[in-house]
């Protein structure tokens, strides 16, 4: 029989704020935030790193993307298949997958290390070789892997805090690889979840910040895509936020629709041929994107990131097709059935179409109708709005145009939702969760 003071003792154990046992959880799991975030900034750096090196690579030979894509594209594609199996694609329908995931050993084997390491390597990979892909869709479901495998670690007694942990380890992984908290937070509400509890709202916040502040200590207070102080008066404004969120909406609902099409499978005698021989498909992808990227004088390979820099500090020229180019060499790198995101490359081509559309505002700022265009078209695609907004301001320091930005993404997406009537991520996760067999 305890006595009383012995009993009082256990229950004072028990309070959140002493005891050990949550204390233990909370370390690990902020030591899971530091791991992400240290992740995502060598991963992003490694991608950096495999793009230049492929532009040395075919610096003064036009010819060689023409063996080197192809061959590429289709040793990325087979690893995928028979050594990641379960790697392919963003990353994020993966997550959000995850997260309405039952069978525990399903989403085991989605976020497990093997398809973490995989989704990683192949995306270096495919940047080797020109593919026009992203590596931030990738560094979510790495971010979620961690947080899901400490969680195995700690067993979590409920379901809950199991999916706090994956949503959180996804959020941070934005807020590290784009070196936007705020943008991490809106996305884990927008994008990821579609809502905010409130138990497990302290998880998602405390992972952000963990992940903001280690990527701040370990690169600086850096913006990806450089900064520009643009800003729109009235009468401008209104016609260049109406331009941009048509044209940049409705691109980004045709973009989305067709990865969804291709995702369901294309219909009669040409799906049939791609569904028999995927290997010669994915060589086909590599020989266009080679041609794409001769046709844009090697504009359209990588991520997009230096092009889009280029274009939002005004020190870059581009063809007026990189949009349309880039575009099409995105959504043949993802069709081909390799890893890789589409979020860089999407700002790339939002940017090239904010570019494209300047001219006919003559009296708007260059700089502000390109990030009109990055909002609009990203908006389009991803049919996120707040997100899309927050993500363009926080990416370029700009402040100004939060309202235009703003009204622009919220416009862009109803013009996307004429064309793609389902969010992108969320039909690619259903789909995903169908195959997957844990819905």
């Amino acid at each position: 029989m305890q006595s009383l003071p012995e009993r009082r003792f256990k229950r004072l154990g028990r309070l959140p704020l002493i005891s050990p046992r949550l204390w233990v959880r909370r370390l690990i799991f902020w030591l899971g935030a530091i791991v992400v975030s240290t992740v995502a900034i060598v991963f992003a750096h490694a991608a950096d790193m495999a793009t230049s090196l492929f532009l040395h690579v075919i610096d003064g030979r036009p010819w060689l993307p023409f063996l080197l894509c192809p061959a590429g594209l289709t040793v990325s594609f087979l690893l995928t298949q028979h050594v990641f199996p379960g790697a392919q694609g963003s990353g994020i329908p993966q997550t959000i997958a995850a997260l309405h995931m039952h069978d525990q050993a399903v989403v085991n084997r989605v976020l497990s290390p093997r398809i973490a390491v995989g989704k990683i390597v192949l995306t270096l990979l495919g940047l080797c070789v020109g593919a026009s892909i992203g590596r931030e869709g990738p560094t979510v479901q790495v971010g979620a892997s961690i947080m899901h495998a400490l969680g195995k670690l700690q067993r979590l007694p409920r379901l809950e805090l199991q999916r706090a942990l994956i949503l959180a380890g996804g959020a941070a992984g934005i807020a590290a690889a784009f070196n936007t908290p705020l943008a991490g937070v809106v996305f884990a509400i927008e994008e990821l979840s579609h809502s905010f509890e409130a138990r497990t709202s302290g998880t998602v916040f405390t992972a952000v910040v963990i992940a903001g502040a280690t990527t701040l200590g370990l690169v600086g207070n850096y913006t990806y895509f450089g900064q520009t102080a643009a800003t729109l008066s009235n009468q401008p404004g209104i016609a260049a936020v109406l331009l941009c969120s048509a044209v940049g909406g409705l691109a980004g609902g045709v973009f989305s629709w067709s990865l969804v099409l291709a995702a369901r499978g294309l219909p009669g005698r040409c799906g049939r041929l791609i569904m028999n021989h995927p290997v010669a498909f994915a060589a086909l992808c590599g020989l266009t994107l080679a041609i794409l990227g001769y046709l844009s004088n090697g504009q359209t390979y990588g991520t997009g990131y230096e092009q889009a820099r280029g274009l939002v500090e005004e020190h870059s020229n581009l063809s007026p097709m990189f949009a349309f180019l880039k575009l099409a060499a995105t959504v043949v790198s993802y069709v081909s059935g390799i890893p890789g995101g589409i979020f860089a490359p999407s700002l790339a081509i939002g940017a090239g179409i904010g570019s494209i559309l300047s001219p006919l505002v003559p009296n708007a700022p260059v700089g502000a109708m390109i990030l009109l265009g990055m909002t609009a078209y990203f908006s389009g695609v991803v049919q996120a709005p707040i997100t899309a907004t927050v993500i363009v301001m926080e990416m370029t320091a700009n402040q100004n145009l939060i309202i235009a930005l703003m009204a622009t993404a919220f416009l862009s997406f109803g013009f996307s939702r004429l064309i793609c009537r389902r969010p992108l991520y969320g039909a690619l996760a259903r789909r995903f969760l169908f195959l997957q067999g844990g819905h």
